[in-house]
């Protein structure tokens, strides 16, 4: 049996200095998908927007800048506020999103403890899948 850990947040898409707009978004994790975390940001579009990228990139992001590709994470002070930070870029354009890194920081907790950092593969359950597939 998996386990899932989800979250809604209200993040806030940072279109000037002076301006942002809220932007729903959920965070969800997977224990069947355990490297990853998932991103569902529920915009004004006929389909959510989906992102899908590693926890550990998250994880670090929370405390120091992390990433170099097509998500960048990292914590910054906003109005005395502790918030995190995302860049993302794909193709279709680029979108900068806060929030505050307190509410990720404990849904993060709430994912190792369902698969603590180190023991990803373990979740997976290759050496099971890998026997079962030996013993036909």
């Amino acid at each position: 049996m998996h386990t899932v850990v989800e979250h809604e947040v209200e993040m806030r898409l940072v279109l000037s200095p002076e301006r942002s707009v809220a932007v729903p978004a959920r965070f969800s994790y997977r224990t069947d998908d355990p490297y990853a975390v998932h991103m569902t940001f529920h915009i004004y579009s006929e389909k959510p927007v989906d992102w899908t990228f590693a926890r550990e990139l998250l994880v670090k992001g929370v405390t120091q800048p992390s990433g170099d590709g097509d998500v960048r994470v990292w914590p910054t002070c906003v109005a005395g506020r502790k918030m995190l930070c995302l860049a993302l870029s794909s193709p279709n354009g680029d979108a900068l999103l806060e929030t505050p890194s307190d509410v990720v920081a404990a849904w993060l907790e709430r994912t190792l403890h369902a698969v603590p950092q180190g023991s990803e593969s373990e979740a997976l359950g290759l050496d099971e899948q890998l026997i079962e597939l030996l013993e036909r």
